[in-house]
């Protein structure tokens, strides 16, 4: 007779507060269109030796596209390049025996095609989801929302907690069955993009909090005193749940300029100074990794509850930095 491997999915926040010393988390990238699975496994498979407490899954929404038909014109379609996040969250708790995080944004959905993918989530047993608003469209200035459904984080926030409280969007639905989501939110230690200050954007911040976010996971940050003076300002308005923070390797040196201007974030002088003197993209590799050991390093002895690595294609450079903090 079969019997199924024990694995008792967790929340995040379960996860923290039976830690006894800094956690460790990944974030990948659903596989491209075409790809199978196997690469995903590929990737994440070195990485279980550090026996990660669960696993982000980011969601890319679908882009307009133009195809160009036989007689000349132009038909308009809509491409998703990185399909299947929900599914992918399935395989990996299925393969790993490993709880799940998947990105859930409102970018490209209605309010009731949220409702049902929350509750496909629940049917799945996946009881975690970091809330996000998500980019604008390519191409478009700003976020435009999808007609009926939602335009800020906080609102598609509202509706997982409404669900995790029986309260669906058909007011028919009496003693409804109730989900267990734990919602994590995004937090910018260097301000996003589009508030006017920093100020405001932690009002903001501490407004999901209050509306029932239980933990904030950071964009990326190369500063860490950028981070530290974060969690500092969050704990002197009230914002006491748990602040994780984002990581990424800086492993192009072309990437001195993108990851400024697409995440709006600093590259502290030295490391700049560092990356300037290189000749190749691998002896960028290498500085980034040393930086990131080093960040990271600061931050366990901070006493962060997590680092939360953005793999995003380069499992082997995360292998690197981790290995030197087990």
């Amino acid at each position: 007779m079969y019997i199924a491997a024990i694995f008792k999915e967790m929340k995040v926040t379960e996860h923290i507060s039976r830690a006894k010393d800094t956690l460790i988390s990944f974030e990948v990238l659903p596989p491209l269109k075409g790809k199978t699975i196997t690469s995903l496994y590929d990737h994440l498979d070195p990485l279980m030796e550090f026996t990660p407490s669960w696993i982000n899954v980011t969601y890319h929404r679908s882009e307009t596209a133009f195809k160009k038909k036989t007689d000349g014109t132009f038909e308009k379609v809509e491409v998703r390049k990185r399909p299947g996040t929900v599914g992918i969250c399935a395989a990996i708790m299925n393969h790993y025996k490993i709880d799940t995080v998947p990105h859930f944004i409102c970018g490209g959905f209605t309010k009731r095609e949220c409702e049902d993918a929350l509750i496909d989530l629940n049917f799945l047993g996946i009881d975690n989801v970091l809330v996000l608003r998500g980019d604008a469209e390519k191409n478009e200035p700003s976020f435009i929302p999808e007609k009926d459904g939602h335009a800020y984080a906080i609102e598609l926030q509202k509706q997982v907690v409404n669900l995790n409280h029986g309260l669906y969007l058909d007011e028919d639905i009496q003693n409804g069955g109730k989900t267990n989501f734990c919602i994590g939110t995004a937090g910018y230690p260097e301000k996003h993009f589009e508030a006017p200050n920093l100020e405001i954007d932690l009002k903001r911040l501490k407004d999901k909090v209050d509306a029932g976010a239980d933990y904030i996971m950071t964009q990326m940050f190369f500063d860490n005193q950028k981070f530290f003076d974060f969690v500092k300002t969050c704990r002197n308005m009230g914002i006491n749940v748990p602040i994780i923070p984002g990581l990424k390797p800086l492993t192009t040196k072309k990437q001195l300029t993108v990851l400024p201007r697409i995440f709006h974030v600093d590259i502290p002088t030295d490391l700049s100074n560092e990356v300037m003197k290189c000749k190749t993209d691998a002896e960028v590799e290498a500085v980034g990794t040393q930086w990131l050991i080093q960040q990271s390093k600061e931050l366990k002895q901070f006493g962060v509850p997590v680092l939360h690595y953005y793999t995003l294609g380069k499992p082997k450079v995360i292998w690197n930095v981790v290995k030197e903090l087990v």
